[in-house]
C-alpha cells in the first residue's frame, strides 16, 4: 500500500470519529484533498483511493495539472483569485472558495455570463481578523452576501469559507468555527437562483476535527494526506 493511501485510511478514521463525537452523518462532509506544490502522479494516487475532490491554491497548477489528472474529478480554487486570472479557470472549477470582494464577484459574473454558465461560490471570511489573510470579516460577510445576489446573476452563492488562525491547540480556533457556523446557519431557508447556502469550508490538516465538530461541510486537507510540502521542486 501507497504511503499516501495509508494516510487516507488513518485520515478516514479521525473524520469518523469526529463525525461520531458530533452526531454527525459521514455522508454530510466532504473531503477535499488539497494539492498544491504535489504531482499529478501524487494526485491521481489519492484520486484511485476515492478521492472526488481537489483544491489548489494557484491558478497556474490548475492550469498545469487540469489534463493530467484522471477520473472525473471536481476541481476548487480555495486560494486567493486574482481578478485578471478567472477567465483561465471560470470552466475548470465546480466551486471558488475564496470570494471576498465585489469586484472579484463581478468578474466571476462576467465571465460565467460569457461561458453561459452559473459560477458558485463561497465567501471567505476572516472569522479571527488576521491582517495577514484575506476574506472579509463577519459584519462584511453579510453585506457583500446582499451586493452579490443584488449585481451578480451568474453568480451563486453556495455557502462560506474560513481559513482559522494557525495554532498548536486546535480548540483555540473553535471560537472562530463557531461564529462562521452561526452566520452560515442565519441563512437557511433562503434559497432563490442567487444563493443556496450548502457549503460551510472550514478545517485543515490541523484543526479539520474540530471543525467537524462545529458544522463543517468541506474540509481542505493537504498535509494529512501528502505529508509535508516541499517548495523547493
Amino acid at each position: 500500500m501507497s504511503k499516501i493511501h495509508e494516510n487516507l485510511d488513518l485520515l478516514e478514521e479521525r473524520i469518523q470519529a469526529a463525525c461520531d463525537r458530533s452526531g454527525r452523518d459521514r455522508g454530510d462532509v466532504l473531503l477535499i484533498g488539497v494539492t498544491k506544490t504535489r504531482t499529478a502522479e501524487e494526485i491521481n494516487e489519492a484520486v484511485d483511493w476515492g478521492i472526488t475532490d481537489i483544491g489548489e491554491n494557484k491558478v497556474q497548477e490548475i492550469m498545469d495539472k487540469y489534463e493530467h489528472v484522471h477520473g472525473d474529478v471536481n476541481w476548487h480554487m480555495i486560494g486567493h483569485l486574482q481578478t485578471n486570472k478567472v477567465k483561465y479557470i471560470i470552466d475548470k472549477v465546480s466551486l471558488i472558495h475564496s470570494v471576498d470582494k465585489i469586484k472579484l464577484a463581478e468578474e466571476i459574473d462576467k465571465r460565467a455570463r460569457e461561458h453561459g454558465i452559473i459560477a458558485s461560490v463561497l465567501i471567505e471570511v476572516n472569522a479571527a481578523g488576521e491582517e495577514s489573510k484575506f476574506g472579509t470579516d463577519l459584519e462584511g460577510a453579510k453585506s457583500l452576501i446582499e451586493e452579490v445576489r443584488a449585481k451578480c446573476k451568474n453568480i451563486c452563492i453556495k455557502g462560506l469559507m474560513t481559513i482559522a488562525p494557525f495554532t498548536d491547540d486546535p480548540e483555540e480556533v473553535r471560537p472562530y468555527f463557531r461564529e462562521l457556523k452561526a452566520l452560515f446557519d442565519s441563512y437557511q431557508g433562503i434559497k432563490d437562483e442567487t444563493m443556496d447556502m450548502q457549503h460551510l469550508s472550514m478545517g485543515m490538516s490541523g484543526d479539520f476535527e474540530v471543525a467537524i465538530e462545529e458544522g463543517a461541510t468541506m474540509i481542505r486537507v493537504g498535509t494529512a494526506i501528502f505529508g509535508a510540502r516541499n517548495y523547493n521542486i
